[in-house]
C-alpha cells in the first residue's frame, strides 16, 4: 500500500518537475538576436543615373567616404569578393550572393565582421525612381559581435546598430552629394 500511495503521488511530481524544467530552460537559454537597419535616401536624379554610380561590386570606394579601397575579384558575377580597405585601416571581406542589374539591386555577405561589430552580416542595396527622382535603400541583418551573453559595450547589440547606422547613413549622404553635384 505504500508503494501504490508513494507511486500515486511520485509520477504526478515528475510530471510537475519535468514541466517547471521545460519551461525555465529557454529563460536561461538566451543570446542575441538578429538586428536589422534600413536606411533610404532620395537624390535628384534618375534611378538609371544613380544606379550607374553604385552597380560595380567594387565601386564602393568610389562614392563611400570611408572606403580607402574596394577591389572585387570576379565583377558583378555571384561569388565574387571585395575586399574593403578602410580609411584610417581596417578592413572586411565580403562576398556578393545576388547580382541584379535589370532590377538594380545586389545583395552581399561579410565574412566576419572585420572592423565592425557585427556577426552573420548580409545586406542589399537597391535603386528604384520615377521621373528625375531616385530611391536608394540600403538594409542589412546581422548579429552582434559577441555572441555569448553579457557582451563589453563595443560588442553589443547598440554598438552594432549604430555602427552599420553610420556607415550606411555615412554612404547615403555622400552618393547623394556626388550624383547632385553638391
Amino acid at each position: 500500500m505504500l508503494k501504490r500511495l508513494a507511486t500515486r503521488w511520485l509520477q504526478p511530481a515528475l510530471a510537475l518537475a519535468a514541466l517547471v524544467g521545460a519551461t525555465a530552460l529557454p529563460a536561461d537559454a538566451h543570446g542575441p538576436t538578429r538586428q536589422k537597419v534600413v536606411e533610404t535616401v532620395k537624390i535628384a536624379a534618375p534611378a538609371s543615373v544613380v544606379w550607374a554610380r553604385i552597380k560595380n561590386f567594387d565601386a564602393l570606394k568610389d562614392w563611400h567616404p570611408a572606403i580607402e579601397a574596394s577591389p572585387a575579384d570576379k565583377g558583378n558575377v555571384e561569388g565574387s569578393e571585395r575586399r574593403l580597405a578602410l580609411k584610417g585601416g581596417g578592413a572586411l571581406v565580403e562576398t556578393l550572393e545576388r547580382y541584379d542589374d535589370a532590377a538594380m539591386r545586389y545583395s552581399y555577405r561579410a565574412k566576419d565582421g572585420g572592423a565592425l561589430p557585427v556577426t552573420n552580416y548580409t545586406s542589399t542595396i537597391s535603386v528604384s525612381g520615377e521621373g528625375n527622382t531616385a530611391t536608394v535603400e540600403w538594409r542589412g541583418a546581422f548579429y552582434r559581435g559577441y555572441p555569448n551573453n553579457d557582451p563589453p559595450p563595443d560588442q553589443n547589440d547598440e554598438a552594432a546598430v549604430k555602427a552599420i547606422t553610420g556607415v550606411y547613413r555615412s554612404g547615403l549622404a555622400n552618393l547623394k552629394k556626388i550624383v547632385e553635384g553638391l
